[in-house]
């Protein structure tokens, strides 16, 4: 795979048992080969992250000590990281002339940023992003 911007779309799917959840545990399995795959985040992703979790934990019957245990194992990704702060000007122009929202935005951002793709599971996010320069992929 190389190196790509993950949001959380995919990043969650390797915790909740969704569409493409098996196409995401082969992708971060790379984040552990030789050589490693990078992939890069804005600080957002994890509370992102936590957000989904508590909402399944909220509504959705998933026990709280699971998503403790995913919230650790969250953590322990080798993911480059990379303040929203540093992103938020790019991230708030593509927002208005994408209309993304500024949380998508980031990730768009930074993959602008880095010249990397964005790998999303966010299908509309893909959609808007079409006529943009940063590249877009669905895990498969």
């Amino acid at each position: 795979m190389g190196s790509c911007v993950v949001d959380a779309s995919v990043g969650i799917k390797l915790f909740l048992d969704e569409d493409g959840s098996d196409a995401a545990h082969r992708l971060f399995a790379e984040l552990t080969a030789d050589p490693p795959s990078r992939f890069y985040v804005p600080d957002l992703f994890f509370i992102e992250c936590g957000n989904i979790l508590w909402k399944y934990v909220r509504h959705f019957g998933y026990a709280t000590d699971n998503a403790r245990q995913d919230i650790l194992a969250l953590q322990a990704l080798r993911l480059q990281t990379v303040s929203t702060a540093d992103l938020l000007r790019p991230a708030f122009e593509l927002a208005v002339q994408y209309d993304l929202t500024a949380y998508d935005a980031c990730y768009a951002a930074l993959a602008q940023q880095l010249s990397l793709p964005l790998l999303t599971a966010d299908a509309p996010l893909i959609r808007k992003l079409a006529n943009s320069d940063v590249e877009t992929f669905a895990p498969t």
